[in-house]
């Protein structure tokens, strides 16, 4: 038996087999208050009715990020080291940023990054993933670009815990094999890494055009996903 008769046999309708993908479920919203009014983030309480049920649940209210992975003519990827208090850790990061800028494009907050974190530009921009960081507690929704065609810029001044980021251009290879050691455990560095892995392989078919819409954001998307 295969996989896709599997699948019918267990969703009970040997006719219909559903594509293997996220599926968007609006629910009815009774109830919504603000828990906390964070300086990025907040932190909301909803309640909402689901199979006959009121449910109550907190979340983490976020406005979403980008990340990028930065390729040189080697497909080397430029990843940057930087401390992170919540963790008390220096992990290996993609460059990335959140999307708090007002009317600021997720290209355009993605190129502000780049030029922020490592004194970058890229002339070619593709989509290489997305995904939820922590569905199950919180709406952020990442976006991770591809960058390449690199030239410098002139350094940034930066403060705060990106005063003294590290930066170390690897091989994908290297990367993937820190990412199997679990030596590397940033979750857009370990998408991005995997992503991009995939996207090799498949001759780079499978990356999108750096201006398709984001459907799938709270607030960008257009909620027809």
């Amino acid at each position: 038996m295969s996989l896709s008769d599997a699948d019918a046999i267990g969703d009970g309708r040997d006719d219909v087999i559903e594509p293997l993908t996220d599926v968007r479920f609006p629910v009815e919203i009774t109830e919504r208050s603000t828990v906390f009014d964070g300086k990025v983030w907040d932190v909301v309480s909803e309640t909402f009715d689901y199979n006959g049920e009121s449910i109550t649940r907190e979340m983490v209210d976020h406005t979403g990020a980008v990340a990028v992975m930065a390729m040189d003519e080697n497909e080397r990827i430029l990843l940057i080291r930087q401390y992170r208090h919540p963790i008390r850790a220096r992990d290996w990061e993609l460059p990335a940023g959140l999307l708090d800028e007002t009317g600021e494009s997720p290209l355009d907050a993605a190129r502000r990054e780049l030029a922020e974190e490592v004194d970058l530009a890229a002339a070619e921009w593709s989509v290489l993933a997305e995904y939820w960081t922590s569905p199950g507690g919180s709406n952020e929704t990442l976006r991770i670009y591809l960058a390449r065609q690199l030239t410098e810029l002139a350094a940034f001044e930066r403060t705060a815990e990106e005063a003294d980021i590290e930066k170390r251009w690897v091989s994908l290879d290297d990367a993937l094999a820190a990412v199997q050691a679990r030596h590397l455990q940033n979750p857009s560095t370990t998408v991005g890494v995997l992503s991009a892995i995939a996207a090799r392989a498949g001759g780079w078919s499978s990356l999108a055009p750096a201006d398709t819409p984001w459907d799938r954001h709270p607030v960008l998307g257009d909620g027809t996903w």
